[in-house]
């Protein structure tokens, strides 16, 4: 509590703020602070590998699908006549335990329906390696 130093007529009433309410909001502010900052931790999960590393090291086989401007779609340059053909050969680098890459190179004009589809049935097959190339040719 404060204590009143000084003379004042018992009439007239006091002018200074009272700051004690506020100190103690303010304590109570800085307790809550200090209590909730250790729960907002960030945390990244990877996925790391276990044990040691295969011994010897091979150079991963790439495969290219090239996405015409029609959508047409070749398999290291040759035509893939349809989806089932191709879904196909998901399928058989899926089943491989050291999965081939795949490179995914749309052409600048091809829509994104062909290039989403082709995605789509690799993640559905379970093909975890495939990443998109050539996107230099996007920047203008």
């Amino acid at each position: 509590m404060a204590m009143q130093v000084g003379s004042q007529g018992e009439d007239e009433p006091i002018m200074e703020m009272n700051t004690t309410p506020l100190i103690d909001v303010m304590l109570v502010l800085l307790v809550m602070l200090i209590i909730t900052i250790p729960i907002q931790t960030h945390a990244v999960k990877l996925n790391m590998p276990n044990g040691a590393p295969p011994p010897q090291h091979k150079e991963p086989v790439v495969v290219t699908i090239d996405v015409d401007f029609d959508g047409t779609l070749y398999w290291n340059g040759t035509a893939v006549p349809d989806r089932a053909s191709l879904e196909a050969r998901f399928q058989q680098v899926a089943a491989e335990t050291d999965q081939d890459e795949i490179h995914l190179k749309p052409n600048k004009l091809v829509t994104y329906d062909h290039v989403a589809a082709v995605m789509a049935s690799a993640q559905r097959l379970g093909v975890t390696k495939i990443g998109l190339v050539g996107n230099e040719q996007f920047i203008e």
